[in-house]
């Protein structure tokens, strides 16, 4: 951040550096949460954010568009490459739009859609009755099992009972790894197209450390932060032949000119995820997620489905004396930024919940390995057991300080800030 900013607008300015301070001296465990790197802040920085686009490289609706071209064309290159898609749209807001986008392409309004339930890992866009998704389209849902596991008999049998025309798999909270070829086989029985919206592990996927969507899936989405580590913003890709109808459906079906700043920091994201040292970061996720899950099961705490294939889990607090929303506060009081989340069976209020989501992404970002997030489940333990307590909260928050001290946050200048 320059120094214009201060003396344009002190007002934000103090805003933004609290948040640079939080994000420095809190620890990140908000699956969907990470940070990027400094090339990626300056291209979401840059003076592509002045220029209007609306269209395709080649046949946009604006002249002057020779150079935004370039950079599009350069991210969408990236992106097939690192999933093996046939076609890609970068233009996609976030992965909310781009599902909506799919939704436009391939169903006609009152359609129905088969997806996973809200309150068992899946998304609002996945035909919750709070989103469009499931206002405009006839949205039926399959849940995990008693073990908190997809039981693909059952989908299988809700498939040939709803016949829906797309099958969405995907989740957003969700620690299992995902059967593509078995959901293939359940959309080729019904008929019925095949959307993998895989925001959460994309990092995971294109590293080879979770299974591809390709070629199973007739569409595929994706949020390009979280383990991706990009800026926030999505990417819808699809089979050759829906690739038409799909592009339509971004602009100008749901969405007018892109943000070419956006894609130009998603091009620098993809080319990060395009080197060695990415997949090593990946597989550093994994590792430390299955540490954070094992030493939380050894302080006493229930997880969905046991533990986690992924980088995210789920603390199931339905046995406990205090919600997600008390276990949120709590922790957040101790400098570990966490969110609340439903569970199966959820009996409490999407607002309160008895469940609590944890993910090791930014963690491992900052470069954190398994003695460190052994410790931070210590405090997690130890900051539940004393929610009530501040000057206890207190005491783990400087003790989080000062791991952090030692742990930079990629992007920010720690220099320029005050101790």
């Amino acid at each position: 951040m320059t120094p214009n900013l201060a003396a344009a607008d002190p007002e934000v300015w103090a805003i933004v550096e609290q948040e640079t301070r939080r994000q420095r001296d809190h620890l990140e465990l908000i699956a969907s949460e990470n940070y990027v790197s400094t090339a990626v802040l300056e291209a979401a920085g840059s003076v592509l954010t002045n220029k209007y686009a609306e269209g395709l490289p080649g046949k946009r609706y604006y002249g002057g568009c020779e150079f935004v071209d370039l950079v599009e064309d350069v991210a969408r290159r990236r992106a097939m490459t690192l999933f093996g898609a046939p076609g890609v749209n970068v233009q996609p807001h976030s992965g909310a739009q781009a599902n909506g986008a799919v939704y436009l392409a391939a169903l006609k309004p009152g359609e129905t859609l088969l997806g996973l339930d809200l309150s068992n890992g899946g998304h609002l866009t996945h035909g919750s009755a709070a989103n469009s998704s499931g206002k405009l389209y006839r949205a039926v849902h399959y849940r995990v099992d008693s073990r908190g596991f997809i039981d693909l008999d059952s989908v299988r049998e809700m498939a040939r009972r709803e016949q829906p025309r797309i099958i969405v798999t995907g989740a957003s909270a969700y620690p299992r790894t995902w059967d593509f070829a078995a959901f293939r086989s359940i959309a080729d029985e019904v008929g019925a197209l095949l959307l993998a919206d895989v925001a959460h592990v994309a990092g995971l996927v294109v590293t080879g450390l979770h299974p591809s969507p390709f070629p199973h899936c007739d569409y595929v989405t994706t949020t390009t932060h979280k383990t991706l580590r990009g800026p926030r913003g999505g990417i819808a890709m699809a089979r050759a032949e829906l690739m038409k109808g799909l592009n339509s459906a971004v602009f100008p079906g749901s969405q007018g000119g892109p943000l070419m700043h956006v894609i130009a920091a998603k091009a620098v994201a993809f080319g990060e995820a395009l080197r060695p040292e990415f997949r090593t970061y990946a597989a550093a996720v994994l590792e430390n997620a299955q540490v954070l899950a094992h030493r939380l099961l050894e302080h006493g705490f229930d997880l969905v489905s046991g533990g986690t294939d992924n980088h995210l889990m789920l603390l199931d607090l339905s046995s406990r004396p205090y919600s997600g929303k008390d276990a949120e506060e709590a922790l957040g009081r101790a400098g570990i930024t966490v969110n609340k989340n439903t569970v199966p069976n959820e009996k409490r209020s999407p607002f309160v919940t008895s469940g609590v989501r944890l993910g090791t992404p930014a963690l491992t970002t900052r470069g954190m390995g398994p003695a460190e997030v052994s410790r931070i489940a210590d405090w997690i333990a130890e900051a539940l057991d004393h929610r009530d307590d501040p000057e206890h909260l207190a005491r783990i928050a400087a003790e989080v300080r000062d791991l952090c001290a030692g742990f930079p946050v990629p992007g920010l200048d720690r220099e320029r800030l005050p101790s």
